[in-house]
């Protein structure tokens, strides 16, 4: 199945460099050259990832972002020229799924892409996985209390992948780095506190005591693991 990316980009020749590269690697190309133009394209035929630059002529690119997670999941990269950790948490809280800093290597921005639609594919797996009271969706990309009876539970997209990644792997020990890789991309391995931060989170919003988990549980030293039934809270 051939994926359709959506590019958005003020300079006219990396929109036309990522064109070539993006479509060398059999991806259907679809370009904008201000966020007016990519919410009106993403509107009218979605895209299976989006790739944003947020120095953008006529809006900024993370109300680029918002928008289009007003609608829907799909993977969003943003590129910037501003890599500060608080410039990148700022812009991954907006709803992106990973930040590029500019210039950056082809070949890594395509690897990251590769990484996000990964994370979009389901795979075999269940659709719907039981977080103590609350159904997570896997399919939806929702988690609703009360079984899935209940209220809908607000997730940013970087506690979605994380929790995502860690109930598709019941039982089994999910490293640190490999969320980090897997959720922020390469270069993060070593940024352990982004989980720290992001668990807490997730545990405030699913585990009854979020002080001792039963469900989303720490292995010290080594990473995550998700118990079904709720494990040894640690």
């Amino acid at each position: 199945m051939t994926r359709r990316v959506l590019v958005v980009d003020h300079e006219p020749q990396l929109l036309r460099a990522l064109d070539v590269n993006l479509s060398a690697q059999s991806y259907a190309v679809a370009t904008a050259p201000d966020g007016t133009s990519a919410l009106r394209l993403a509107s009218r035929r979605p895209p299976d990832a989006v790739i944003v630059d947020l120095a953008l002529p006529d809006v900024d690119g993370t109300d680029v972002i918002t928008g289009l997670r007003a609608c829907s999941s799909m993977p969003v990269i943003a590129l910037s020229e501003h890599a500060e950790p608080a410039d990148v948490v700022e812009v991954l809280d907006a709803g992106a799924d990973d930040c590029v800093p500019k210039p950056f290597a082809m070949e890594e921005l395509l690897a990251r892409l590769r990484a996000v639609l990964r994370r979009t594919d389901l795979g075999g797996g269940p659709r719907t996985v039981s977080v103590g009271a609350y159904a997570v969706d896997l399919a939806a990309c929702t988690v609703t209390g009360d079984a899935g009876r209940g209220e809908p539970v607000h997730l940013t997209p970087t506690e979605w992948h994380l929790l995502a990644s860690l109930v598709r792997n019941p039982g089994r020990l999910v490293t640190g780095h490999q969320l980090l890789h897997d959720i922020w991309g390469p270069g993060h391995d070593e940024n352990l506190n982004y989980l720290r931060i992001y668990i807490a989170s997730l545990r405030r919003k699913l585990e009854p005591d979020p002080a001792h988990p039963r469900h989303l549980i720490t292995e010290p030293r080594m990473g995550y693991r998700f118990e079904p039934g709720g494990g040894t809270a640690r």
